[in-house]
């Protein structure tokens, strides 16, 4: 059996055998043999004998100019595909590691120097998003540029090349060669357009615009810029608008991976860990033994009243007051859930009398932010009087967590009961 042959490896998207060759090279030579013979056979001329042979090298060298810019085409186009394949395996590689990012912004720079990088005449560029609502342009994410001097100019959708150069439709890549022209039509202030062109390191010359639509909506435009005139060709245009329906593809697909994180991990109404996520993060706390690990559960004294005499939506909003205020206190290193109901719980490193302290600080704060609940409800100034408060049990934490908890949670219930004793 013969062993097919991998062109691929020799960078080669089609290729001509020998007897591919032979047969385009004898059947336009036959055909000419035959039409010599029946053209000698009538006129008996000794000279078509030299014709023949004449039309005979045109020919070949005819087949063989063919040939070479046949097989030039097939090598760019096989450069072309290379290039495909590399921003295919580009978004897809974004997409893979997307919940490295902490953020959408932290994507956004990861997308945009992996265009830059796709793309030979882009030596700079940016990626602007645009509010759906008001049409104004906020960019997100620059190489090669100025962002805070972009981000100081008051600029929205109908001012940008692309809808300008589209006819407000968005739809399309577009090519600006020439951007003195461009900026001499712009409505920008002087001191805006001055804005703008000090923000790149080098005067941008050419630029290539491409929209991003996600599910049917306009989320943004990517822009690559270069400081040489007419820096990107015809196939670039092509080449970015499969980017650009790529990049669109990754971002959709980031967003629905931190939905689907966020819904997992987190608590809707208070955007802290959920009890799933601080169990989790309890099997990767580290303890350090000259500080000490503690385990704290905190119990809203009064929401029950709340809920009951304002409604449950006031006693959300309490909710949502509390994890404002424990997000505020503690340090971010510290693990903080929402464990159900009105019940919270954290992890946290001692000493224990700074946690002591931290908890203090917290009502202090809940004190400060009273009057935030108000503004749920009717009942202003009944519910201003109502005050957040809260109880709290310490347990040592040394790595049994269903031990430490119960420990927290009976002390919890011993200063509860010590607060409602001295109150009646």
């Amino acid at each position: 059996m013969t062993p097919i042959k991998d062109s691929l490896k020799k960078k080669k998207i089609d290729s001509l055998d020998l007897k591919t060759h032979l047969a385009l090279l004898g059947v336009p030579m036959l055909l000419l043999l035959i039409v010599w013979a029946v053209f000698f056979s009538i006129s008996n001329n000794p000279n078509s004998v030299a014709n023949l042979i004449l039309v005979a090298i045109i020919y070949l060298l005819g087949y063989s100019l063919s040939y070479y810019f046949h097989q030039g085409r097939l090598n760019r186009l096989w450069e072309h595909l290379q290039q495909v394949i590399h921003v295919n395996d580009t978004t897809f590689e974004l997409v893979n590691i997307a919940n490295q990012y902490q953020d959408e912004r932290a994507f956004l720079d990861a997308l945009l120097k992996k265009a830059v990088s796709s793309i030979d005449g882009a030596e700079m560029g940016s990626i602007i998003k645009v509010d759906s609502r008001t049409g104004e342009l906020h960019f997100e994410s620059t190489i090669g540029i100025d962002i805070e001097k972009l981000r100081s100019v008051q600029f929205n959708l109908e001012q940008s090349f692309e809808y300008k150069l589209t006819k407000g439709k968005c739809d399309r890549v577009v090519v600006i060669d020439d951007m003195a022209s461009i900026n001499a039509h712009s409505s920008l202030s002087t001191t805006e357009q001055k804005m703008f062109s000090s923000a790149p390191l080098y005067p941008i010359r050419s630029t290539l615009s491409s929209p991003i639509h996600i599910d049917g909506v306009l989320y943004g435009m990517l822009n690559l810029d270069s400081a040489r005139a007419r820096a990107f060709s015809h196939y670039d245009r092509n080449l970015v608008a499969i980017l650009t329906h790529e990049a669109a593809n990754a971002i959709a697909l980031y967003q629905k991976t931190r939905q689907i994180n966020l819904l997992a991990n987190y608590d809707s109404l208070t955007e802290l860990y959920n009890r799933q996520r601080f169990e989790q993060g309890v099997k990767e706390w580290k303890i350090k033994p000259h500080f000490g690990s503690y385990l704290i559960i905190l119990d809203l004294d009064n929401l029950k009243v709340i809920n009951d005499n304002y409604g449950h939506l006031v006693g959300d909003k309490a909710i949502q007051t509390f994890a404002t205020a424990l997000k505020q206190s503690w340090h971010q290193k510290h693990l903080i859930a929402r464990y159900g109901g009105d019940e919270f719980i954290a992890l946290c490193h001692g000493p224990q009398a700074q946690i002591e302290a931290d908890l203090q600080q917290l009502q202090q704060t809940l004190f400060n932010q009273q009057m935030a609940i108000s503004h749920s409800g009717s009942h202003t100034e009944t519910l201003s009087t109502e005050k957040i408060s809260f109880s709290y049990g310490i347990a040592n934490y040394q790595g049994h967590l269903d031990a430490s908890f119960r420990a927290a949670d009976k002390m919890m219930y011993q200063n509860k009961r010590l607060k409602q004793n001295s109150t009646e």
